[in-house]
């Protein structure tokens, strides 16, 4: 019995190791960790630096955390979100730029390398081509 745990525990841990070692799961795992960090990037960029460079042109006396409505006793907090909409543009621009233009540039310049390239016949192909040729000169008339 316990040999069966044993064997049932080292399957699963073998089964385990092979997926967490596909090559997709690993470059998914970067991607999340450099999206994260990158998202990071981002939100300091828009709390720190552009938001407060909104606060100096806006008139106001506070910080765009605190621009607020009060409607009564309720107040509706919408600098917060402001940062947030910002936030989520400048991950969105970056997003597009890179797939779009970048990625879209890559693969652009793969495709005219691709058609550039001298195409390389087979050795079956240099075969039959010698066999068309040898067939062409035996055949009278033609």
């Amino acid at each position: 019995m316990a040999i069966q745990a044993v064997k049932g525990a080292s399957s699963l841990l073998s089964e385990f190791k092979a997926f967490a070692l596909k090559g997709n799961v690993v470059d998914l795992a970067v991607a999340v960790i450099i999206g994260a960090a990158f998202g990071k990037i981002i939100d300091s960029l828009v709390k720190d630096i552009i938001m407060p460079a909104i606060s100096l042109v806006m008139p106001a006396d506070q910080s765009y955390t605190e621009w607020a409505y009060t409607v009564g006793n309720k107040v509706i907090p919408y600098g917060k979100f402001l940062g947030e909409v910002v936030n989520f543009v400048i991950v969105a621009l970056a997003l597009w730029i890179f797939t779009v233009k970048f990625l879209g540039y890559l693969l652009r310049a793969k495709k005219v390398e691709e058609a550039a390239a001298p195409l390389i016949p087979t050795k079956d192909q240099e075969l039959l081509t010698e066999i068309r040729d040898l067939l062409q000169a035996k055949t009278p008339g033609q």
